[in-house]
């Protein structure tokens, strides 16, 4: 029997482009960010996580060799250009740089089996690395419903998840309430990506991919929720089963 390595797994989570403007220089400086929510998720779930700003694609491979699990957090617009459509007006914070590299992940993560877990933009770069498009701005009512930033840390409104499938055993649940930060969402879904959550009006809540019970893909912000349960079982999930894929 294979012995379980008994260091933390290392979890890759990649970042996002920003700016600031140091005190010392008087000018804007680019940095990489990401929201503290998903290195504390992680840290607490038991696992060590690791930034992965952009990188050649070239470089994706020798990362990917050294992590036992990613990440893929929320975030700006994916380039409607990758689906084979035109900017809407409302598509925002679109970053090349930031594509090239989580297509690359999602690729390379899906050849090797490495545990991944997709959070809202996370969840549109897997659907749309695998052939599917988005829906670009969710208009009206349903709009203010899943772009409800008053409410970013409570959960509101209610999702339901196909029996069986992963995310409701991950959670023990096959329905949940949450928060929601979006205003795009699946449209059509890529090849071998199954809809396994949705809301109320049918927004796409949760996918996952034939084959690769690996793979765990939500639209809403579990990392947000921490002191609401079950959602931080979603990053006790990810750290387990890279804890069994190390080797």
């Amino acid at each position: 029997m294979a012995t379980r390595d008994p260091r933390p797994p290392i979890i890759g989570i990649t970042t996002a482009p920003t700016t600031h403007v140091p005190a010392i220089l008087g000018i804007p400086r680019p940095l990489q960010a990401l929201d503290t929510s998903y290195l504390d998720a992680v840290a607490r779930a038991g696992g060590v996580p690791v930034m992965l700003p952009p990188s050649p694609a070239a470089a994706v491979p020798a990362l990917l060799d050294r992590l036992d699990g990613v990440l893929l957090p929320g975030g700006g617009d994916v380039d409607p250009a990758r689906y084979g459509e035109e900017r809407h007006p409302e598509t925002y914070g679109v970053d090349p740089a930031r594509d090239d590299l989580e297509v690359a992940v999602v690729e390379g993560a899906l050849a090797r089996r490495l545990p991944l877990l997709a959070i809202c933009r996370g969840l549109q770069v897997l659907n749309v690395t695998l052939g599917g498009s988005l829906l670009q701005h969710i208009d009206g009512e349903q709009g203010d419903v899943h772009r409800d930033v008053e409410r970013w840390d409570a959960p509101g409104h209610a999702i339901t998840f196909a029996a069986g499938s992963c995310v409701a055993e991950v959670l023990g649940t096959t329905e949940l309430h949450v928060n929601s930060l979006h205003h795009q969402a699946v449209a059509r879904p890529g090849t071998g990506v199954e809809v396994v959550g949705r809301d109320e009006h049918g927004v796409v809540e949760s996918i996952a991919v034939d084959g690769h019970p690996e793979v765990l893909a939500v639209q809403w912000h579990p990392e947000l929720l921490a002191g609401h349960e079950p959602h931080s079982r979603l990053f006790d999930w990810l750290v387990e089963a890279a804890a069994g894929d190390q080797s």
